[in-house]
């Protein structure tokens, strides 16, 4: 009689990646417990064997086996030896999901929203209101979508100041500030920040990608300071601001500098897309790196993948400057032609973060009115598996550390 169903998630075997883990997280729904084998075929999920999951399975396009209870156990035993770089982490409770997201944006405006809709993952949308009224302690995950905390509106002044969307999208925020009592749309931003940065601390898990990140750590990093040029807020920057920036305020970045030119679409000296003259779109690889399983499970969980070697993508902010990155910080995934880091994580307070570059992992340089990416014609998309792997962290269970 079989006992389990495996859900392999190596390259050979796994027609549809991305499934797999709406397929993990609705039979973490239905209240039973998986097991996350990592390093073991891609990282491959273990659940209970039941008509409803098989299926389920097939409804999906998930590539499933079946497995007795004495198969399973020779797998979990292999997985155990001190020889193998692998091991084995309870999944316990589908992890409630939130997208920090403008409400009139679609799913396929972020590569977030797009590979859960996709996946089949519920999520709920929040923006600034929700935020400030304290509704994040609702969630276990949040989502940054490609926010910019700085008030300066993505720094898009310079190539689209003149296009209806830039001047709707601007009067949009300054209507957003007024109604929760700001002056300013980079006060009101900041506030949100700070309510995102308390969330973590309390022991949130927060993912951010492309213009997000960057502009999430330098809005920290300026409370009480201007750094917004009039065309943003109407009036002048502080001057000298470089030098009042706090580091110690942020999450991952230190000692960048900030661009104060408005007609630069960019934020400062953390991203790296400028500095990209010796990757062509033909060498644009990054790296995964390699983690004890056994040891460092955390980071181990969220590089699984059937590959290590992943196709890169650019956005406004498309990789970090490692010189950039506090040391503290852990660094996943790297370009080496270029020296740069695409993929870091990190603890603060009880909480933890990830910040990945780029905007979209299939589609290579994403710009304003492309069309959406059909993760039809992706299912086994090791850029949007990293995303995913972030998804199911929280549902990891703790385990004792070992000394």
């Amino acid at each position: 009689m079989a006992s389990y169903i495996l859900i392999p998630m190596d390259a050979e075997t796994q027609e549809n990646h991305l499934k797999a883990y709406g397929l993990t997280y609705w039979v973490l729904e239905k209240e039973l417990k998986v097991k996350w084998l990592l390093n073991y075929r891609g990282g491959a999920f273990l659940m209970p064997d039941t008509e409803e999951v098989r299926r389920e399975c097939q409804i999906r396009g998930v590539s499933f086996e079946v497995l007795s209870d004495a198969k399973s156990e020779s797998i979990l035993a292999e997985i155990e030896s001190p020889s193998r770089n692998q091991d084995a982490v309870i999944l316990e409770k589908a992890p409630k999901i939130a997208v920090y997201s403008p409400k009139g944006n679609q799913p396929w405006d972020d590569a977030v929203t797009m590979v859960l809709t996709y996946a089949e993952i519920p999520y709920e949308t929040v923006y600034d209101e929700e935020v400030l009224s304290d509704e994040l302690l609702l969630y276990d995950w949040l989502h940054l979508h490609h926010e910019d905390f700085t008030g300066q509106y993505g720094k898009f002044y310079g190539a689209y100041r003149a296009t209806p969307w830039y001047i709707r999208e601007k009067q949009d925020a300054e209507a957003m500030a007024a109604k929760l009592g700001y002056e300013k749309v980079s006060q009101e931003k900041l506030a949100v920040a700070r309510k995102i940065r308390d969330y973590v601390v309390g022991g949130g898990f927060m993912f951010a990608m492309c213009s997000a990140t960057d502009s999430f750590d330098i809005a920290l990093s300026a409370d009480g300071v201007d750094i917004c040029e009039p065309m943003f807020d109407g009036d002048p920057s502080d001057a000298a601001y470089q030098s009042r920036i706090d580091f110690s305020n942020t999450f991952a970045f230190t000692d960048y500098m900030l661009e104060r030119n408005p007609m630069i679409y960019e934020f400062s000296s953390i991203d790296m897309t400028s500095k990209r003259s010796v990757v062509s779109r033909d060498t644009d690889y990054f790296t995964l790196m390699e983690f004890s399983a056994k040891w460092d499970p955390v980071p181990t969980m969220l590089c699984q993948n059937h590959t290590a070697i992943i196709k890169g993508f650019m956005g406004q902010t498309t990789a970090y400057d490692p010189n950039t990155i506090k040391p503290t910080v852990l660094i996943m995934a790297t370009n080496k032609v270029n020296g740069e880091a695409r993929y870091i994580h990190g603890i603060k307070g009880k909480g933890f973060f990830t910040f990945y570059g780029g905007h979209d992992p299939e589609d290579y340089q994403h710009r304003v009115g492309d069309p959406k990416t059909e993760l039809e014609l992706h299912p086994t998309s090791p850029g949007y598996r990293l995303i995913l792997n972030n998804v199911l962290f929280p549902a990891a269970r703790k385990k004792k550390q070992k000394t």
